[in-house]
């Protein structure tokens, strides 16, 4: 029989047993490494892929202090824009663990670049960790070395008409180099727009469509990876990615057309423009300016005067207007403390509508659109033909702005082109075109490759357009550009547009009109009415035609 005292001890010692074994189990989960080299290399590898330089740091050991500034080189330097890392396997022998992996860096203007790394693990205060060294960027790569690029650019592609002649050949006129551009060395500016691989005094476009289709003219150099010293020196090259000719852009201008638009400016001594496009399709024909510098044609923002009213003229159509209604076109008219007054004091009377818009009556059109619209009518009718809308034709180039109407006196002055309604030539040649056609399409130069077009084609009115054709013929025949020699079959409205201030402001000279399939508008600033200034270029483009 065991004595008390006996048992006793035995507790004791089984109690010290247990103690024993449950610390030495703590001390064994206390000391133990922390993850795995496996998920350390792939948290490593997902954290550069995003680019992450933090995060990256946070699975090193001892993380230089050039390590941030090492993937920033190399994103800058060889024009990384993108990183796609695979882990490949793990091997642990010995005290050495590594893990291989694959990357894939996407280089600006190259391509896709491939290779194969590895990173060298270690285990440091329980966890593992990259110990990292330029090698982890690329294998074999000491402190003091990089990655560079060397490049060599393939043949540029070619910039053509519709008719497959080249635009951008020697000789081409000054008005096809504001669409076109040309080519000259990068400059510091140029190379911080573009990235890597551009260097100063590479190839580049500069403006037109040279400068906004780069990528696809100048195409994909021919590109060698290297590993660069510190002076940028080529030590060892370790890669190649083929290059790829650059790609022609296709437009719709047409050579003859831009010819007689060229040759229609002649002589003029005013900052003058003209647009043509062809209404069926929205293609932009033809493009000059004179002077050179601004492409007032695409660019130019001006108060589009009696032109307008082709637009005002299809509102008050809708509104139940015909052109055998009569309206009333006094010398003057009041409309909300606002006197609306008629080119050079004139007045008609009671007379039908298509005689107020071939003789181009403000107070008619400032009276009627009080009469049957309002500011929503009058913007809605504007916004079919296209203003406000945001179009793309593969330049820079704006339409026409029909801000909010807030009043009568308003209303009137936008009845006319006036107040705060503007437009550049381009807008006004498509408004015609509408006209013409039935519907409003958005213009567009660029045919190849096709450029993103946010806008939508409109249609007119049911019949609008047959009474726009027939009220625009009129001011050819018996109105405002009766005299200014327009061959038979076109059709259009003349506007003069007042801009500044004073009792006599001065005034923009318009003409908005179409023959056969070609639409029109020309522009000239400060050249007074639009009958005697612009309507004679129209004239002569149409001629030439």
């Amino acid at each position: 029989m065991v004595d008390l005292k006996s048992r006793k001890s035995v507790l004791i010692i089984v109690i010290c047993l247990v103690v024993v074994v449950l610390a030495g189990g703590g001390a064994y989960l206390l000391l133990r490494t922390k993850g795995s080299p496996q998920q350390t290399a792939e948290d490593f590898l997902a954290a550069w892929q995003k680019g992450d330089t933090a995060a990256m740091k946070t699975h090193v050991d001892k993380a230089p202090s050039g390590f941030d500034a090492a993937y920033q080189q190399l994103r800058t330097g060889l024009g990384v824009q993108a990183v796609k890392p695979k882990l490949g396997k793990v091997t642990e022998s010995g005290d050495t663990t590594h893990a291989d992996f694959t990357v894939t860096l996407t280089l600006n203007a190259i391509g896709d670049w491939t290779y194969k790394g590895r990173l060298d693990l270690t285990e440091a205060d329980r966890q593992w960790k990259v110990k990292w060294s330029p090698s982890a960027i690329y294998p074999g790569m000491t402190t003091g070395q990089r990655l560079a690029v060397s490049t060599k650019w393939p043949q540029r592609g070619g910039i053509f008409a519709a008719d497959g002649s080249r635009m951008d050949a020697a000789g081409a006129s000054g008005s096809v180099q504001q669409l076109t551009g040309y080519v000259g060395a990068a400059t510091k500016k140029d190379v911080k727009r573009l990235g890597a691989p551009y260097k100063v005094g590479d190839t580049v476009g500069v403006g037109g469509i040279q400068e906004n289709f780069e990528t696809r003219l100048a195409g994909r150099p021919t590109a060698t990876i290297s590993i660069a010293g510190a002076s940028g020196k080529a030590v060892k090259a370790v890669g190649h990615v083929a290059g790829k000719s650059g790609t022609s852009v296709r437009t719709s201008l047409s050579p003859k057309v831009q010819k007689a638009a060229a040759d229609a400016l002649g002589g003029q001594s005013k900052p003058t423009a003209i647009v043509a496009v062809r209404p069926s399709t929205g293609q932009v024909l033809a493009v000059a300016n004179i002077p050179g510098g601004f492409n007032r044609a695409l660019e130019g923002q001006y108060p589009p005067g009696s032109t307008f009213k082709i637009v005002t003229a299809a509102a008050l159509g809708k509104a139940g207007v015909t052109p055998s209604t009569t309206v009333q076109c006094p010398k003057t008219i009041n409309i909300g403390g606002m006197t609306v007054r008629n080119a050079e004091g004139e007045k008609f009377g009671a007379i039908p509508f298509h005689t107020a818009f071939a003789k181009s009556c403000n107070t008619a059109f400032a009276g009627t659109a009080q009469q049957k619209l309002n500011a929503a009518k009058l913007k809605a009718a504007a916004e079919t033909f296209g203003f406000n809308a945001d179009t793309n034709i593969g330049l820079s180039a704006s339409g026409g702005k029909f801000p909010a109407v807030k009043d009568d006196a308003e209303l009137a002055a936008a009845s006319f082109g006036q107040g705060k309604v503007t437009a550049s030539p381009l807008q006004m040649a498509s408004v015609a075109a509408a006209a013409a056609d039935g519907t409003w399409r958005p213009p567009h130069l660029v045919t190849t490759p096709k450029v993103p077009q946010k806008a939508s084609a409109h249609k007119l009115p049911s019949g609008a357009d047959a009474q726009l054709k027939s009220m625009m013929r009129e001011v050819v025949t018996s109105g405002t550009a009766a005299g200014a020699g327009l061959p038979s079959g076109t059709i259009g409205k003349t506007g003069t547009a007042e801009y500044g201030s004073g009792p006599k402001p001065p005034t923009h000279a318009w003409f908005a009109g179409v023959r056969g399939d070609v639409a029109m508008s020309v522009v000239v600033e400060g050249g007074g009415f639009g009958g005697e200034k612009a309507a004679p270029i129209a004239a002569k483009f149409f001629k030439a035609l």
